[in-house]
C-alpha cells in the first residue's frame, strides 16, 4: 500500500505529481529534495473517450488516494500554455481550448493546480535529479514512444513547449521518421532504427547546438542497443528517471511554475 501519512511532515520536502498519458493516469507523492517518490505510485487507466471532465476526475481519484491537499502539478500530453491547451493528438479532441488546470481544479473542490507539458516535466526532472544533474549548458531531453515529445533546459530553466517531435526532417514528421512506435511498426532493427534518430538528432543539433541530448521513453531501458550506433556530434545519454520522471516533474512545477 502506498504511503500516506500527512504531507506536511517535518523534516521532508513534498509535493505531488500526476502524470496524465494516454494509456494511464500515474502519481505519487514525491521527496522534492532527492526527486523520488515516497511510497508507492498509483494508476488508473486513462478513461476513454479521454474527455476532459473524465480525466480531471481520474486525477481527482489519483490525488484522493492519498490524502493529498496540497501543491499540485499535473502532465498533459500536448501543448499547455498559462493552464489552456492547445493540441490534442492522443486524448479527446474536446481538450482543446479547455483550462486543464480549472477543469482539474473543479474535480478536487477548487484546489489549485499547475499543469504542464509532459514532456517539459520529464525534462526538468532528469536535469535536476537524472541524467543531466551536474551537468552545464543547453539539455533537450527527448522521449521516443508513440510520438516524440521534447524539453530544453538552459541553466535549469525550461523553455516550455517546444514541439521537436513535429520538425520537418527530410520531408517527414521527426516522430513519423523516427518515433519508436516506427520502428515496431516497420520492425526494424536497432541499426536500422538509429540511422533515422541521427538524423532527427543532426536536424536539432544544427538548429540550437545543445551541449546534451537525454533520451527518455520506454525504449531508454534498451539504452544500450542503440545509443552507441548514433552518428550525431552531441552527446546522448539514457533518462534515469525512467517511468517516475513526469511525476517528479509535475511535482516540482507545482511548487515552482516553470511554465511561464
Amino acid at each position: 500500500m502506498p504511503e500516506t501519512e500527512s504531507p506536511t511532515t517535518p523534516g521532508q520536502n513534498r509535493g505531488f505529481g500526476v502524470d496524465v498519458g494516454g494509456s494511464g493516469v500515474k502519481g505519487g507523492i514525491v521527496d522534492l529534495d532527492t526527486g523520488k517518490l515516497i511510497g508507492d505510485r498509483y494508476k488508473l487507466l486513462t478513461p476513454q473517450p479521454s474527455t476532459p471532465e473524465a480525466v480531471a476526475e481520474t486525477v481527482a481519484e489519483v490525488v484522493r488516494h492519498f490524502d493529498w491537499t496540497g501543491p499540485l502539478g499535473v502532465t498533459y500530453p500536448g501543448v499547455v500554455v498559462n493552464g489552456v491547451v492547445q493540441t490534442a493528438a492522443n486524448v479527446d479532441k474536446g481538450w482543446i481550448g479547455t483550462s486543464a488546470s480549472e477543469v482539474i481544479g473543479a474535480a478536487l473542490g477548487g484546489q489549485h493546480v499547475v499543469v504542464l507539458n509532459d514532456a517539459d516535466a520529464a525534462g526538468i526532472a532528469e536535469q535536476r535529479h537524472g541524467a543531466g544533474r551536474n551537468r552545464d549548458g543547453v539539455i533537450v531531453l527527448l522521449t521516443f514512444g508513440t510520438g516524440i515529445g521534447s524539453a530544453v533546459i538552459h541553466g535549469g530553466q525550461l523553455l516550455p513547449n517546444t514541439e521537436f517531435g513535429h520538425l520537418e526532417v527530410g520531408g517527414k514528421e521527426a516522430e513519423h521518421r523516427a518515433a519508436s512506435s516506427v520502428k515496431e511498426r516497420k520492425d526494424w532493427s536497432y541499426e536500422r532504427w538509429s540511422e533515422e534518430v541521427t538524423k532527427v538528432l543532426v536536424t536539432i543539433e544544427n538548429a540550437i547546438w545543445p551541449d546534451l541530448f537525454i533520451a527518455g521513453g520506454g525504449i531508454s531501458r534498451k539504452a544500450d542497443k542503440w545509443i552507441p550506433l548514433l552518428k550525431n556530434r552531441t552527446p546522448v545519454v539514457a533518462a534515469e528517471l525512467q517511468n517516475e520522471a513526469g511525476i517528479v516533474g509535475a511535482a516540482m512545477a507545482a511548487q515552482a511554475d516553470v511554465t511561464r
